[in-house]
This record gives structure tokens, sequence and C-alpha cells, in this order.
């Protein structure tokens, strides 16, 4: 038996994009690979928050062909990488040490496994659901009527540009049998009958499904693979219902703990910062229900409070709004820093890839332990 070949960049970027789907991104978040050639070979990799120059020079150090981030380098509007500007130098010495930088972001926020996931799971959550529940990949039905004769090979066409596809199953379709009725006018080119004459025709109405993004292709593929000059169909675009994706999580803690307890846990399982960990509410509070949102998360009171839960798990909530929020009954806050909140990830998408590539020829990963959190230095008085 022949030993698998290296991975390659091009299927590294493959699993990423289907554990975190780029489709899930934010239209103004940026995403996916940021430098460095599809078809080069990966055997080291590296995951880290935030692509900073503690962490690139960890990653150059550590031999790694590919940086898997989770924060965007290049986010906003750049209009140059010169090695003049300190994200341009960072570009630079990535591409010159043959590096690849990969971004992952709030693709990766509404993934499923995802950020919150991986907050809720080091928290020990159990029995999670979105906090923001994410439609379902818009998707369109098409309704396509075809001679009896040549049904398989319009549906198979179908198929091939992206139709037919439900879950964790493909090539999914339903058909019925029925009579199929037109009469050819002037300037037609009948597959079937002729000019003039009223023509019936045994038809099987297909239906089937394809994402929104793939109408172009499937309308292309059904019109040359269907026999008429004027193919009849129906294309319907269906309701977006919440799904199992989407942003923050929703669990149970079991047994449940008081807001206390609750807090020590959060501040023992999750890295230490400057930041700490900080919590709002009574402190003998019962914690059972728990909202966590990695990263920022100061949107979600309200849907946090609508989930039941008890207490909210995020970061970089302001002074006025946690105010706001307690005074109208919303549930407790426990603030951490983002950066802590958001580490967890690095572990899961290290085990995606070590799933995926950990018995190649070399393969090599670890989670970079450098802290990105800006926040360096806590204090507090000691005469308090």
């Amino acid at each position: 038996m022949t030993s698998p070949r290296p991975a390659l960049l091009s299927d590294v970027i493959a699993e990423l994009d289907r554990v975190y789907p780029p489709v899930l991104a934010e239209d103004w978040d940026s995403v996916g690979l940021v430098t460095g050639d599809p078809a080069d070979e990966v055997r080291t990799v590296r995951f880290a928050v935030d692509a900073t120059e503690a962490v690139v020079d960890r990653a150059i150090a550590d031999g790694a062909e590919l940086l898997v981030v989770h924060h965007p380098l290049l986010l906003r509007g750049v209009d140059t990488v010169g090695a003049h500007t300190p994200k341009g130098a960072l570009i630079h010495r990535l591409v010159r040490a043959g590096c690849a930088l990969f971004t992952a972001h709030t693709n990766a926020d509404s993934a499923r496994p995802g950020v919150s996931d991986a907050l809720a799971d080091a928290l020990g959550l159990v029995d999670t659901v979105p906090l923001d529940p994410k439609d379902d990949v818009p998707l369109d039905k098409w309704v396509v009527f075809v001679p009896d004769a040549d049904a398989a090979a319009v549906r198979d066409a179908l198929f091939a540009a992206g139709a037919g596809a439900l879950g964790d199953y493909r090539d999914c379709s339903w058909a019925t049998t029925g009579v199929g009725q037109f009469r050819p006018v002037d300037g037609a080119h009948p597959a079937l009958g002729s000019v003039g004459s009223l023509e019936q025709v045994d038809e099987q109405r297909i239906e089937t499904v394809a994402p929104r993004s793939a109408r172009a292709a499937v309308l292309a593929a059904l019109r040359a693979a269907h026999p008429y000059e004027e193919p009849a169909f129906d294309v319907f675009a269906q309701v977006g219902l919440p799904g199992p994706l989407g942003l923050g999580r929703v669990g149970r803690v079991d047994p449940p703990v008081t807001l206390r307890e609750f807090t020590a846990r959060v501040a023992e399982r999750l890295p230490t910062t400057a930041w700490g960990v900080r919590a709002a509410g009574d402190s003998d509070l019962r914690v059972e229900r728990v909202a966590v949102c990695g990263g920022s998360g100061d949107s979600y009171l309200a849907a946090a409070r609508g989930a039941g839960a008890d207490v909210y798990v995020t970061s970089d909530l302001r002074h006025h709004v946690a105010d706001e929020h307690l005074r109208g009954g919303g549930p407790a806050l426990i603030d951490v820093a983002h950066w802590a909140g958001e580490f967890p990830w690095c572990a899961q998408a290290r085990g995606v890839l070590d799933r995926a590539f950990g018995e190649r020829p070399g393969w090599s990963s670890a989670v970079l332990g450098e802290r990105t959190d800006p926040w360096t230095i806590g204090a507090v008085d000691p005469g308090r």
C-alpha cells in the first residue's frame, strides 16, 4: 500500500472552507488565503488568534508553511503592503519565509463547530444551540418539465451544476409524470413535432433544489442538456429557515452553580490576561442556562435575555450598555478579554486539520501560546 502524499495548501484550504464555509462570513469581512501558493506542500501548521509580530516570528522560527488565524490582518481598505508599513512588513516576512497566512473570521463565528462552540465547550456547557441563528444557505427550488427519454440526462446535468444537495445527501430530486402540450409556430425549430401542429408528449416533472448562488450555473446546465428549444421550467426562491448555524451559543451548566462559582470557572478555564474576568450580578444567583459569544458580543444582549439565560459571557462590554441591560432585568454578565474568549477556537481548528491530515508525511501542528491581547498591565490598589 502506498503512503499518502504530503498535503498541499489547496487541500488544507478546502478542508478549512468545508468546516468554516466562506459563505457564512459577514459582507464586510475578509476571510480565506492572504498569502501563499495553493500548490505548495504543507507539513507544519501553526494556529493563533492574531497575526502579530510575535506570532509571525514564532511561526517562522517553527518552520511553519502555514499560519491559520482568526482575526484578519488585512480587513479594512488597504492600498499598499509595502514593507515600510507594519502590516506590509509582516506580509513580506511571511512570503520570504514561505509561510502562507489563512484567516477564518466571521465564517468561523457562525460555523458549527465554531468559535462560540469552542468557548462553550471550555466552560462545560451542554445541549448548545445558536444564540442568534443564521438562516440556512438560501435555496431555489427548480421545477423542470422534460420528455421521459431525456429526464435522466437533464437530472444529471442539474446535479453536476450544483443542484440536488440536502444536508449530507446528494443527487436529491422528486419526479412525477404527466402530459406536456405545445404548438410550434413560424420561426420555431422544434425537437419534437412540426410547425403548426399541436403536440402532446409524455413528460416528467422534476423537482430539485440548488443554492441561490448557483442559479446561473444551473440554468446554463438546464438549457444545454434539455432537448427542447424552449424548455419549460419554474424557479422558486425558498424562504430561509433558522438552522444549526449562527453566532453565539446557549446551553446548560449541569449541575447548576452560583454566579460566583461560574465566574471562577471562567477565570480558571480561559487563559489569564491583564483584563481579567469581570462579573456583574448577584454572586449567589443560580446559574444553569448560559449564553456565550466569542468576541465582541454586546449587540446580542437582547438575544441572551430572550433566550432565558441566567448569565451571558462575552467580551468588550461597555459601561452604559451593561448598566442599562442590568437595570432592564437582563441576565448577569461576565466580561472576558476578547483574545481569551476566542483562544479556545485555535485548538478546535487544529483538531479539524489534524483529523484530516494527521497521517500525512511529516505533518506537525501546534497552537501558539503567545498572548495577542493588547492589554498587558493589570493593577489594583493594594490598599483596598
